[in-house]
Formats: C-alpha cells, sequence, structure tokens
C-alpha cells in the first residue's frame, strides 16, 4: 500500500457519549488548521459554534443535525466529546 493511497483515509474509534457508543474520526491537518483559523477569528463566546465545527469533522452524522437537535445535548457532554475528539487527534490537552 502506498502513503498516497492513504491519504483519503479515515482513522475511527468508538467511543461512549451519554451512555451510547459512537464512531469519531481522527481530525486531519487541514481540519485543525480550519478550526485554528475559525477560533483565531472568531469574538469570544463562540465555544457553540467551535464544538459544532469539530463535532461535523468528526462525527459521521453531526452535520444532519439541526441548530435545535444540537443545541439540545448537555454542554458538560459536548465539552467531554469535543476533548476526546482533539486528544484522539493529537491535538491540545493529552496528546
Amino acid at each position: 500500500m502506498s502513503l498516497k493511497s492513504l491519504a483519503a483515509k479515515r482513522i475511527t474509534k468508538e467511543i461512549n457519549f451519554m451512555g451510547e457508543k459512537i464512531t469519531i474520526s481522527k481530525l486531519t491537518v487541514q481540519e485543525v488548521m480550519q478550526i485554528q483559523e475559525h477560533v483565531k477569528n472568531k469574538p469570544e463566546g463562540e465555544g457553540l459554534e467551535t464544538l459544532r465545527l469539530i463535532m461535523n469533522f468528526a462525527v459521521e452524522d453531526a452535520k444532519e443535525l439541526s441548530d435545535e437537535e444540537f443545541s439540545s445535548f448537555p454542554m458538560d457532554e459536548l465539552n467531554r466529546l469535543s476533548n476526546e475528539i482533539m486528544k484522539y487527534s493529537g491535538v491540545g490537552e493529552g496528546k
């Protein structure tokens, strides 16, 4: 297998989220750069948008959630999931 053929491959693992198993993907370099750019250009208090961006990149069906559905999750659960995605991707705490 060549390195080029691995470029589009997504690495995944199952984790617990709110008592259920979900699959997350490691973020790509491009996705991490987009998140960093988003954080740099957003004023304080835009944390929910950042969480949504991370989830959309790493959780398979997150893009299908409406704003209302996304906002119905407990904030601490979203933060925990986001931290797990970032850690799994080698970014942030515990890398």
